[in-house]
């Protein structure tokens, strides 16, 4: 691996980006150069996840392992902490679309919010 490969990971988790070898590049991956040469290419989040919700959400079922419909109780309460630690909640009509994707109700979304605060 090389290592601006390895510098550049958080960020790339962060914005939910990943590397590709240079030769398995796409026309619209950013290609990155070490030392005036080519040495890893970044390619972008799928157009789907281009919200700023969707991509937090990404993150947060990245770190539990599995999509939010999946996780137990324990782990819902977790994401919904997650995302509210994030900043997810202050985007409009957040709740409404988290609690979709948990396959819960908005209620029960903010009893947990309600939980984790009090």
């Amino acid at each position: 691996m090389h290592p601006l490969t390895s510098a550049i990971q958080p960020l790339l988790s962060r914005i939910g980006a990943r590397t590709v070898p240079v030769e398995e590049r796409k026309s619209d991956d950013v290609l990155l150069y070490w030392d005036g040469v080519p040495a890893v290419a970044v390619r972008m989040p799928n157009e789907e996840l281009t919200s700023a919700l969707d991509r937090l959400i990404a993150q947060v079922e990245t770190e539990l392992g599995a999509g939010l419909a999946d996780l137990s109780r324990a782990d819902k309460q977790r994401a919904v902490r997650l995302l509210e630690e994030r900043g997810a909640f202050t985007l409009r009509k957040s709740v409404e679309s988290v609690a979709k994707k948990l396959g819960v109700s908005r209620f029960t979304v903010y009893n947990y919010l309600n939980r984790e605060r009090s």
